[in-house]
């Protein structure tokens, strides 16, 4: 049996020495050649990547690639890991396969129905033209995808691994409502980050393609191995405006870049859930300078320095608040830094 997870990148990145994973290079049309196999040639929707994210590349594997029993896609900084923390093996997928259909992400729960968790981040009339047209195309799935809408599951990245043949059914499945919905959608109000709007409401839909066929699933623990680049450079951007004492002008871009790329905020993207706490520390840093005391910023102009100092502040303010005591050494800790009412108002309205 042979078994081939495809790792889905648009970047140059140091690929899992195991020969079962290889790098896919998505959207590889519109971008140079990264040295790996692209998903540009043969029957291909490479150019249409801005719209379907790391999906250009499972059509190409759907289209192009059929020497494979079990095939799976993971993306460059997630994967599926064992029990043990490690990356899963051709064996170890293979044995998980026996007795499932498919294999997927670790399951998120939203905190309100699907669709209108959907729509506070995208644009809710789309999941449900992807409805209407699941509707017409095929009706015996719609109520699937009313249950799904109606629930707060769902399995994020398109992250899965199954048989060749459930793999094209699916891609069959999913592409023919795309291509029909493209005739709809009119993306062109779009910012680039929305455009990606297939690789979105497919996250929504994979589960819908279960329930409607009734497929076993065995639920993965997805290891992270690294914050999503657009994260990263964001929090560099952070740390800059910081350094230079630029507060305003840091709560300014922290907000506007939030609306328009909600994702970096998620555990997925935020892996260390720093930027909460980026977010109080800009508070706290422009409200001590407009009242011209000294605080926060005379411990560090180094914003990795200023996170580590809310969270051990957070700690020492929440320990007082259950154990209503003061400890010397932590209270000796707040005075030695500084702490000022209010940084401790801040961080105790947001216990």
């Amino acid at each position: 049996m042979k078994t081939q997870i495809f790792v889905m990148t648009h970047k140059k990145f140091n690929p899992p020495k195991d020969t079962v994973y290889v790098p896919l290079q998505v959207g590889s049309a519109l971008n140079p050649d990264l040295g790996y196999m692209k998903d540009d040639t043969g029957d291909s929707i490479s150019d249409l990547n801005p719209y379907y994210g790391e999906l250009t590349g499972m059509y190409w594997l759907w289209k192009n690639y059929s020497d494979v029993d079990i095939i799976g896609i993971c993306h460059y900084r997630r994967y599926f890991f064992n029990a043990n923390g490690k990356l899963m093996t051709g064996e170890q997928y293979e044995t998980e396969l026996a007795d499932a259909d498919l294999m997927v992400s670790n399951p998120v729960f939203a905190p309100k129905p699907y669709l209108e968790y959907f729509g506070e981040a995208h644009n809710r009339e789309d999941m449900l033209l992807a409805g209407e047209v699941i509707r017409r195309l095929y009706p015996d799935d719609y109520p699937a995808f009313e249950k799904v809408m109606q629930g707060t599951k769902y399995y994020f990245g398109n992250l899965c691994v199954m048989r060749k043949q459930l793999f094209d059914n699916y891609c069959n499945w999913l592409f023919s409502i795309f291509f029909e919905m493209e005739q709809y959608i009119d993306v062109s109000s779009y910012d680039d980050y929305h455009k990606r709007l297939f690789g979105f409401i497919s996250e929504g839909l994979l589960l819908v393609y279960i329930t409607a066929n009734s497929l076993k699933v065995k639920e993965g623990h997805i290891g992270i191995t690294a914050e999503k680049i657009e994260t990263v450079e964001f929090k560099l951007a952070m740390g800059q405006l910081v350094k230079l004492g630029q507060f305003t002008e840091a709560r300014q871009l922290f907000y506007d870049f939030l609306k328009i790329r909600p994702d970096i905020q998620l555990d997925l993207s935020d892996v260390s859930n720093e930027i909460p706490d980026i977010e109080l520390i800009l508070f706290i840093l422009e409200r001590e300078k407009e009242l011209g005391i000294v605080g926060m910023y005379e411990v560090s102009h180094d914003l990795p320095d200023l996170i580590q100092h809310l969270r051990k502040t957070r700690e020492i303010l929440l320990n007082e608040k259950k154990q209503k005591t003061e400890n010397n050494l932590e209270e000796q800790y707040l005075s030695d830094k500084k702490v000022t009412e209010i940084m401790r108002n801040v961080i105790m309205a947001n216990i």
